[in-house]
């Protein structure tokens, strides 16, 4: 062993080894700050690599407040070369970035050679697309309405209808390129009622339009909106009141004085359109004759045409009777409505322009009336001059029933101008007759009065 320690050949070989252990601990792969690699003396060229790295995000510096710019691409594909270590360093760690810088441009279209930063000065870089065309647009701004397309109606469940949409917020803004802001032709929102049997509200995304139908790259804010859509059921129901309808007559002497039905309303169910014609019921019938006193009958609601169910299908009508008085007012004069500012008018049956009026009702309401709480009139508006029969008009502050001693008065209507013509000619014709029955000298006085 000795022997072998002292040989210089396996001196030479213990060397070599402790050389090619030394050199294989340096070349481990480990990463080196800011992308370098360090070397030493045992580098072989073969450690360099290449890679590509795809779907790496483009930025884009310019002032966008102002501007808008298109024609950018989302991703471009970095093929790197270098050497092996910084190469595998770069693809793991993705810390660099492509970008075009437009910060000194002006609106147009431009072709722009895409940079990069934050790669090792040791790497060759390729970027596909290395240019591109970009364009800057002025940057514009505008409050648009949002309509709403309403698809799938015809796969809504059988018999439903839906009302017109609601959208909130029903207008969006939209930022950009002015030609695009210009193009715009409609923004809208879509929704969906594909087998609904109720009312609809869906969050929709809104997009713009050009003429052509055609999306414009903008920005809209708020990007989607909240449609409600109303969907009505085939059968709908609707409260309306009831209005008693009374047959027969009273006994005499004797005055409804108050009429009521418990409940007052119904509820009537059936199609929207025909429930939409109704206001009320009106044929819930009471016969009268059949009335002594204070009483509560009960009584059917009919169904109108097109109504499936009406709830309840039975009132009942609380009736209220009094004793029924009378209290007349004598002569009570006649009101003209609708003569015209160049007519005049002349009552001729009555002659006095009045009339007797005779009130019925309760006596606690009678004993309050007065004369002036009772209006007679007659409508002139559109009669021609000569004579007309007109009908008499009456109402009372109490709403009482009211009998007159005529239902119609026979009136002249004449012209001002020519009742004053008339007026004259008479008065001449009297002085004449007058100039007749006295002496020539008192004749010419008379003519002289009658000129004068």
């Amino acid at each position: 062993m000795d022997k072998l320690m002292n040989s210089n050949w396996f001196m030479r070989i213990i060397a070599l080894l402790l050389a090619l252990m030394l050199y294989a601990s340096v070349n481990i792969e480990s990463p080196a700050s800011n992308n370098e690699e360090k070397y030493n003396i045992f580098q072989s060229p073969s450690t360099t690599e290449t890679a590509t790295i795809t779907d790496v995000p483009v930025n884009v510096y310019y002032d966008d407040r102002a501007f808008v710019v298109t024609g950018i691409p989302q991703t471009v594909t970095v093929t790197i070369e270098g050497p092996k270590s910084i190469v595998t360093t770069t693809k793991q760690v993705k810390d660099f970035e492509i970008f075009a810088d437009l910060t000194d441009l002006s609106v147009g279209t431009h072709s722009v050679r895409l940079k990069h930063k934050n790669l090792s000065d040791q790497l060759e870089v390729d970027i596909d697309p290395a240019v591109i065309t970009v364009g800057i647009h002025e940057k514009v701004s505008e409050n648009f309405p949002v309509e709403v397309d309403v698809i799938n109606k015809n796969k809504m469940k059988e018999g439903y209808i839906a009302e017109r949409p609601i959208v909130k917020p029903d207008s969006v803004k939209i930022t950009g390129a002015k030609e695009h802001i210009d193009a715009v032709a409609v923004v809208k929102a879509t929704v969906s009622l594909e087998g609904a049997d109720g009312t609809v509200v869906q969050k929709s995304k809104v997009a713009v339009y050009d003429a052509n139908g055609n999306i414009l790259p903008v920005t809209i804010e708020p990007s989607a909106v909240t449609v409600t859509v109303p969907v009505e059921s085939p059968t709908k129901s609707k409260s309306v009141p009831l209005k008693i309808k009374t047959t027969g007559k009273l006994s005499d002497g004797l005055s409804i004085s108050s009429i009521q039905s418990i409940p007052s309303q119904v509820t009537i169910y059936g199609p929207k359109d025909v429930l939409e014609q109704i206001e009320s019921i009106d044929d819930v019938s009471v016969d009268l004759s059949k009335i002594k006193e204070n009483a509560t009958v009960e009584a059917d609601v009919p169904a109108p045409d097109g109504v499936t169910n009406v709830v309840p299908n039975k009132v009942q009508i609380k009736i209220d009777i009094e004793k029924r008085e009378e209290k007349t007012f004598k002569q009570v004069p006649i009101k003209v409505i609708g003569l015209g500012n160049d007519q005049e008018i002349e009552f001729i049956d009555p002659d006095t322009g009045k009339l007797d009026v005779v009130l019925r009702g309760k006596d606690s309401v009678l004993k309050n009336v007065k004369e002036s709480d009772i209006e007679l009139y007659v409508n002139v508006a559109g009669l021609d001059e000569g004579e007309h029969e007109v009908n008499v008009e009456a109402k009372n502050r109490y709403n009482l029933s009211t009998v007159l001693s005529s239902e119609k008065v026979k009136i002249r209507l004449s012209n001002k101008e020519n009742s004053l013509e008339e007026a004259d000619n008479e008065r001449r014709n009297q002085i004449e007759e007058n100039n007749d029955s006295v002496e020539p000298s008192e004749q010419k006085k008379s003519a002289e009065e009658a000129s004068n």
